[in-house]
């Protein structure tokens, strides 16, 4: 028995197709999962055949807005979702969009990081007010 574990990073053209060439080869779709940074999203999508685990992550600035992989992996559509309400990455095309209903949650996106404002630097001896 042999195992291949692959992480790469990649843009989001390259990922469309990595999904798609997967999606013909026999490849599941294992999961996707998104990490929220600061003005950004981390965001791993898995493709698993056999025991060939291949990790492809890419890069989502809170204002770009990304297509669905749904259309060749329909599980695609449940972490889409997920991160969607949770993480605040845009996806468009969803099938089906929950629109913001997967969870019953107080707070929308609760995992979203805003970009904070600069830093105010101050002198020494002036008091830090706000």
């Amino acid at each position: 028995m042999s195992e291949a574990y692959t992480l790469e990073t990649v843009d989001i053209e390259t990922l469309y197709k990595i999904a798609l060439e997967r999606q013909r080869s026999g490849y599941r779709l294992a999961q996707i999962c998104a990490t929220a940074f600061e003005g950004y999203n981390e965001v791993i999508y898995s493709f698993a055949l056999d025991y060939t685990f291949e990790n492809y992550k890419i890069i989502v600035p809170i204002e770009s807005e990304i297509n669905t992989i749904s259309d060749f992996f329909p599980s695609a559509m449940l972490f889409e979702n997920e991160m969607k309400e949770l993480f605040g990455v845009q996806i468009k095309s969803i099938n089906p969009d929950y629109q913001d209903k997967l969870y019953r949650i107080a707070v929308k996106t609760p995992f979203k990081k805003e970009v904070k404002d600069a830093v105010k630097v101050v002198k020494k001896d002036e008091e830090v007010q706000g």
